[in-house]
């Protein structure tokens, strides 16, 4: 059995993913980790995660490819406002048995891929408190009136960027059976704040898969892990959750841009920077996109030169 690690990035995002990976290989060196391109513009993110962190790129680029595109199709070209997010879809037929899925907004205070050791009872794990604001930003009422989901069924629904499950658990025939049933009822999800894939992967994963669990659900009260939470209390270069008086597993900025100013930008910092000199604040400004382009430049140099 093999367990390993999958993310989704391009060039645009080379940042936010080097954190990620500096936090994942903080505490953890052995994990093996598959970066799925979020487009063509990959090149220069592969090589220098490869490079620094041992990331493999997802082998089978034209089956990325297909997928992408099959699930496009079903819902039309302009419907999504982020179509290639649908890609982290490839987690199910890559070379893990168990895998987990994590978004580049979020940096780790742990050997993260032990949470998969709930998998001797369940299929599908996450941990987030998505239901604690409702059914916003996954589904409408209309799912609720046509009672297409229990009430318990929706204490289930989780965030996009962390979750865990199993090799071929979803057939590619089922992906796109349930993408078309979710095109032919548009009203059941809320699409509002220009989510793309989170309302169609948690329709997926509660009509499919029963053997699901959310750590945030274990009896014993646990840490959040939202970004926008004020409440988490610094410790060295971790967070704790005085609520539970207890680390964090993780931190995401979901809809947030980390910059200079977001909430916890000293511990984004830190990890992006751990091992190097961080620059002051005043020069890590979003960039223009000029200025964009010749970080990426420079970075393309900088790997040509380690060859």
């Amino acid at each position: 059995m093999t367990r390993g690690i999958y993310i989704t990035a391009n060039d645009k995002v080379i940042e936010q993913a080097i954190a990620l990976l500096k936090s994942i290989r903080f505490h953890d060196q052995e994990t093996p980790i598959v970066l799925i391109p979020y487009d063509d513009k990959h090149q220069i993110i592969a090589q220098k995660l490869e490079q620094d962190f041992g990331v493999k790129l997802y082998p089978d680029l034209e089956f990325i490819e297909r997928l992408s595109q099959k699930l496009h199709n079903i819902f039309g070209k302009d419907f999504f406002a982020r179509p290639n997010q649908f890609r982290k879809q490839a987690c199910w037929f890559g070379e893990f048995d168990e895998f987990l899925y994590i978004d580049t907004d979020i940096v780790v205070f742990k050997k993260i891929v032990d949470d998969l050791d709930y998998f001797t009872d369940y299929d599908f794990i996450c941990y987030d408190y998505q239901h604690k604001a409702g059914i916003r930003n996954v589904f409408s009422q209309k799912i609720v009136e046509d009672n297409v989901f229990s009430e318990n069924q929706l204490k289930d629904m989780f965030n996009g960027g962390f979750w865990a499950s199993k090799k071929a658990l979803i057939s590619e025939e089922k992906i796109y059976e349930t993408f078309a049933e979710c095109a032919a009822h548009i009203d059941y999800f809320d699409f509002t704040y220009k989510t793309s894939d989170q309302p169609i992967i948690n329709y997926m994963i509660l009509k499919n898969i029963e053997r699901r669990f959310n750590l945030a659900h274990q009896p014993q009260i646990n840490p959040g892990n939202w970004a926008r939470s004020s409440h988490f209390q610094q410790e060295g270069n971790i967070l704790i959750d005085p609520k539970t008086n207890q680390p964090l597993h993780y931190l995401h900025w979901a809809g947030i841009k980390i910059e200079p100013g977001c909430p916890y930008w000293d511990i984004w910092k830190h990890y992006r920077y751990l091992g190097e000199t961080p620059p002051p604040d005043s020069e890590l400004s979003p960039p223009k996109k000029g200025v964009q382009f010749q970080l990426l430049k420079r970075f393309k140099q900088i790997l040509k030169g380690n060859r």
